[in-house]
Parts: C-alpha cells; structure tokens; sequence
C-alpha cells in the first residue's frame, strides 16, 4: 500500500516534532515508522539488507525489522549505538568510511546525518559505493536555512551559525549541535547538483519529508525549497 502523504499525517509529525526535545523516543519513534513507509513506496523492504548510517540509538532497527529487512546500524559514537531490542547488528563505524564491501546492500539509508558531516559528498558517495546495483540510497538531511536548520539554536542561524552564542546565554549551557564542528550548511541544490552529476545513480525522487504530497512540488523551486522543504529527501538507484 502506498505511503499515505496526508496533511493530517504532516500535522501529527509536527506535533510529535514539538516534543522532540523532551520527549525525543516518542518522536523519533513515530518518525522512524513514517519514514520506512515512505522509503517502501520506492522499494520492497522484505528480505532486503539495510545499512543504516548515522543510525545512532537504534530508532529505525525496529521500524525495518517490522517491515522484514535485515538492519545494520553504523555510527561513530559507540556510546549512542542502539537496536531498540531488536537484537540487529550495530557497528562504530565513520560515514566518511564505511566498513562495508562495495556494491553489496540492497537499500542504503541515511536520515538526518547529512549537515552534521564536515565532508557530505565523501559520505553520500560511500553510501552510493556499498548499495549494489539496482539498489536504492534513501538520504534525508535538514537544508540550512529551513526552520530547522541551526536545530536547536535556530532561529539564530539566519544571523550565521556563529550566532549560538544566544543559546548559551538563553539555556546555559552549550548547545549540542555546534555550527563548524558538527553541524555545517547544507543546501537542497548542492544535493541535487551532486546527484545529478554522480555517475553511478539515478535519481528516481526528492520531495519535502513532512510535508503533504500535494505540497512536493516545492522542492522543484530553487530558493523557496531552501526555506520552505524543512527537511528534504533524495532518493537514487544505483546504475
């Protein structure tokens, strides 16, 4: 059945979003069942290999183990490892390079790790060398200038990144997403461009995460989906 796109949909995410601070299992858990359903509609997740990079505590372990693939979660924080019980396998590993055979994965997935990496086009071309061909690489990231895009210190990212500096003085304390160390300015165009460029992919769809499917042709419009998209997803087949 195909992945139902709705607007309620996007409202009961955005709800969920506005706990993610204090409640972060409660969204990231409804998060991570949304969005295999939206990566099934592209490919057939039963018996399939996934390789989750960035998987951290292990939300999605669960959400493709409901949906018969096998689950392999890599992050270079050991100590954030997780397989939410599942008992899937999780490896320390670095995006930039990943401990896997070329061409070997049936769906490379990647969600939200994309603007917190220094190098993005070495990690998005590691995710493309590991998935075989015909396989599919699911990339989802936060642009810099949506809503979203300094994460917690936003708004104050429109002023620069530099600009966390209101946090600290807002909250007392350091945010956890610090702009030039683990948090850089990603942009939906420089994705596309990379993308369409790459040799060894097809893009088969882009679309704004969250939002409604009538509200896709957004990231068709060159500076309104850098503000408008929130959250953007590339989905590519490996030629």
């Amino acid at each position: 059945m195909a992945h139902a796109a709705t607007l309620s949909r996007a409202i009961a995410l955005f709800r969920a979003f506005l706990r993610e601070q204090s409640d972060p299992d409660a969204f990231y858990g409804a998060l991570a069942a949304d969005t295999v359903g939206q990566l099934a509609d592209h490919v057939s997740l039963d018996g399939a290999t996934v390789v989750d990079v960035g998987g951290g505590p292990g939300y999605y372990a669960r959400a493709f183990a409901a949906a018969g693939a096998t689950y392999v979660g890599l992050d270079p924080d050991a100590g954030v490892l997780g397989t939410s019980g599942t008992g899937a396998l999780t490896v320390r590993a670095s995006g930039t390079e990943l401990p896997v055979r070329s061409a070997s994965v049936d769906v490379c997935f990647s969600s939200n790790v994309l603007e917190h990496v220094r190098s993005p086009w070495i990690f998005a071309a590691e995710m493309v060398r590991v998935t075989r061909p015909g396989g599919t690489v699911y990339l989802a990231f936060t642009p810099w200038l949506s809503p979203w895009g300094g994460h917690e210190t936003a708004p104050w990212h429109y002023l620069g990144g530099r600009r966390a500096l209101r946090y600290r003085r807002r909250h007392g304390r350091e945010p956890k997403n610090r702009f030039g160390e683990s948090l850089f300015p990603v942009t939906v165009g420089a994705v596309l461009r990379w993308a369409r460029r790459s040799p060894d992919v097809e893009l088969v769809a882009t679309f704004p995460r969250y939002h409604p499917w009538w509200a896709a042709w957004i990231i068709a419009v060159p500076i309104l989906r850098e503000f408008a998209s929130w959250n953007a997803v590339v989905v590519l087949r490996r030629s």
